[in-house]
C-alpha cells in the first residue's frame, strides 16, 4: 500500500531477543501525539499494568522491570504506533481501537512465515491481544534502529529471491488464514492452480468490491471480460510453484537497518506466483541492480514483461477501493490494454 513515512527505531543491546523491526505504512499524515511517562520507580507502572495488557506483557514476559517512556512513532492511517522504552530495551507496539485481534494475528502469522525462511530480515512479533473494554487490539514487536539510507538494492533483490526460493508449500496457492491488504480483506483459501486463485480471490474479489462500493458497473463489466481471458493471458503457468510472498512490497515497507541490511515490513502474505510480488513496483523504486540480483536467484521466466501489468492491476483495484476513483483510470487502462490483445 502506498505511503510516505520515515521513523527512527532503536533496539537496546540489552533486549534479549533477535533483532527485528516493524513500522506501519503511512498513507496520510499521522495523527499521533507523543506520550511520555516520568515515573522513576517501577512500582507505579507495575500497578498500571494490572489493567493494561501491553504493559503487563512488557513488565512480565518481556522481562522489563519498568517502562521509562512511551512515545509515538511514524505510523499510518489505520493503526497507532508507539515505542515503549524500558530498562531492558525498547518495544514497538501498534494498537487499533476499532478492530479486533484478527488483523494483527494475520500480520503476525505472515511475519513468522517470512522470519522462518531465515533469508531476509523481518520484524519478529511477540504478542497479539485484545484491549479490554474496547473493540480494539494490539501487537507487540521488536524494535530496531533504522539506518540513514535504504541500503543496497542488489542485496534486497538477492534476499527477496532467496525468500521466494526457500518459502514454498505443497498445499497450493493461498495461506492458512485470511488477512488484509491495507484495510481491505484479502481471502486466501488454498487453491490448486494459480490462475483460478488469482482470478477469483484477487482480481475478481476487488472488482466485486468496486461494484458494491462505487456502483461502477462499467469497470466491473470490463473486468469480468478480462477474467474470462485470464487463462489465455497467464498461459504457460500451469506448473508454477507457489512461493511465500510479502504481498505488499512497496517503498514504504522496505527499509534498511543500521548496518545497511534490508528489512521488509507490514506484510500481506500468501503463497503465490513469484512475479505477483512486483505488483506494487509502480511505487517501490526497484532499480536494475535489484532485478539483476533477484533473477540470479529466481531466473526470469518467459512472458515476465507481459504479465507485469496484470499483477499491478490487483493493487490498483485495491487502491480504488481504499481511496476512491482517482485510481479508476489506471485500472481501466490496464484492463483495456489486455482486452485489446486477447481478442
Amino acid at each position: 500500500m502506498m505511503a510516505a513515512a520515515t521513523s527512527s527505531l532503536h533496539l537496546s543491546a540489552l533486549l534479549p531477543f533477535p533483532p527485528g523491526l516493524v513500522r506501519r505504512r503511512q498513507r496520510r499524515p499521522p495523527r499521533f501525539s507523543a506520550l511520555r511517562f516520568s515515573h522513576p520507580p517501577s512500582q507505579p507502572l507495575r500497578i498500571m499494568a494490572d489493567g493494561d495488557p501491553i504493559r503487563k506483557w512488557i513488565l512480565e514476559e518481556g522481562g522489563a522491570s519498568r517502562i521509562t517512556r512511551i512515545s509515538s512513532v511514524g505510523g499510518g492511517c489505520i493503526n497507532t504506533a508507539n515505542r515503549y522504552e524500558t530498562d531492558v530495551g525498547s518495544f514497538f507496539v501498534k494498537t487499533n481501537r476499532n478492530i479486533g485481534p484478527e488483523m494483527f494475528e494475520a500480520e503476525a502469522a505472515g511475519l513468522d512465515a517470512m522470519f522462518s525462511t531465515d533469508t531476509i530480515r523481518v520484524p519478529k512479533p511477540w504478542k497479539v491481544g485484545s484491549i479490554p473494554r474496547t473493540r480494539g487490539s494490539y501487537i507487540i514487536m521488536e524494535y530496531i534502529e533504522i539506518g540513514s539510507s535504504r541500503g543496497s538494492q542488489a542485496e534486497l533483490g538477492r534476499q527477496l529471491g532467496e525468500m521466494h526460493k526457500t518459502g514454498t508449500t505443497d498445499q497450493g496457492f493461498g495461506f492458512h488464514m485470511d488477512n488484509t491488504i491495507g484495510s481491505t480483506p484479502q481471502h486466501n483459501p488454498w487453491t490448486a492452480d494459480w490462475v483460478t486463485f488469482f482470478r477469483d480471490h484477487r482480481l475478481g474479489f476487488q472488482l466485486k468490491l468496486i461494484k458494491e462500493q462505487y456502483g461502477d458497473n462499467d469497470l466491473y463489466a470490463k473486468g469480468q471480460r478480462l477474467l474470462e481471458k485470464l487463462p489465455l493471458l497467464l498461459q504457460g503457468l500451469d506448473n508454477v510453484q507457489p512461493c511465500l510472498l510479502h504481498g505488499d512490497l512497496w517503498s514504504g515497507n522496505v527499509v534498511a537497518d543500521s548496518h545497511g541490511s534490508p528489512v521488509i515490513l507490514d506484510p500481506a502474505c500468501y503463497y503465490g506466483h513469484s512475479e505477483a510480488e512486483f505488483g506494487m513496483s509502480w511505487c517501490a523504486g526497484f532499480d536494475p541492480t535489484f532485478y539483476d540480483a533477484y533473477f540470479k536467484v529466481m531466473p526470469k521466466q518467459p512472458g515476465f514483461e507481459q504479465r507485469t501489468e496484470l499483477y499491478k492491476l490487483y493493487h490498483y483495484l485495491n487502491h480504488y477501493n481504499l481511496f476512491g476513483s482517482g485510481y479508476r483510470s489506471s485500472c481501466t487502462n490496464i484492463i483495456d490494454s489486455y482486452l485489446a490483445v486477447a481478442c
